[in-house]
């Protein structure tokens, strides 16, 4: 800005152009500072990203953690009550096979009572081979189906019981 025709314009045409300059360096150190809080800036909001990243998966693996130890303590509970229902069941069923083996055993009995009876009846009589014969073939018949009775009723009580437990639950 230096004007010819004026002897003062030099000296300040140099003195607008040292505040020029200085306006200058001051702006590239406004610049170069802004630069540096910029990157500052996002290197903290990317430090902030990590760290709530690394807290959800923490919290997430801590969660994930609960869930799997209920869900074992639930499933060892209904194993739990399987067995002890189970066991129940097994032991009523032994409890009712041995009574109904007990009745079985009782009336094998009085049936093979009957068939001596009947043989020492008919052997004091005299009676003929073939009539014992056939009253022997009857009287193991009958013992037959009192087995096949007395087996069936112990299946239906078991059944019955099986039943009765699995309602319980």
């Amino acid at each position: 800005m230096q004007n010819e025709h004026t002897p003062m314009g030099e000296g300040t045409a140099n003195a607008v152009d040292a505040v020029v300059e200085k306006v200058q360096e001051v702006s590239h150190a406004v610049a170069g500072r802004a630069q540096q809080v910029g990157q500052a800036a996002a290197k903290k909001v990317g430090a902030a990203i990590g760290n709530v990243r690394g807290a959800a998966t923490q919290k997430a693996s801590e969660v994930k953690a609960a869930v799997i130890k209920q869900a074992t303590a639930a499933g060892n509970a209904v194993a739990k009550r399987t067995t002890t229902a189970k066991k129940a069941v097994v032991k009523k069923a032994k409890a009712v096979t041995k009574a109904a083996t007990k009745k079985v055993k009782a009336v094998v009995k009085s049936a093979k009572k009957a068939v001596a009876g009947v043989r020492k009846k008919v052997s004091a009589k005299k009676a003929a081979p073939k009539k014992m014969a056939k009253k022997t073939v009857r009287k193991a018949a009958v013992k037959k189906a009192v087995k096949k009775v007395a087996k069936k009723a112990a299946k239906k009580v078991a059944r019955k019981k099986a039943r009765r437990a699995g309602k319980r639950k």
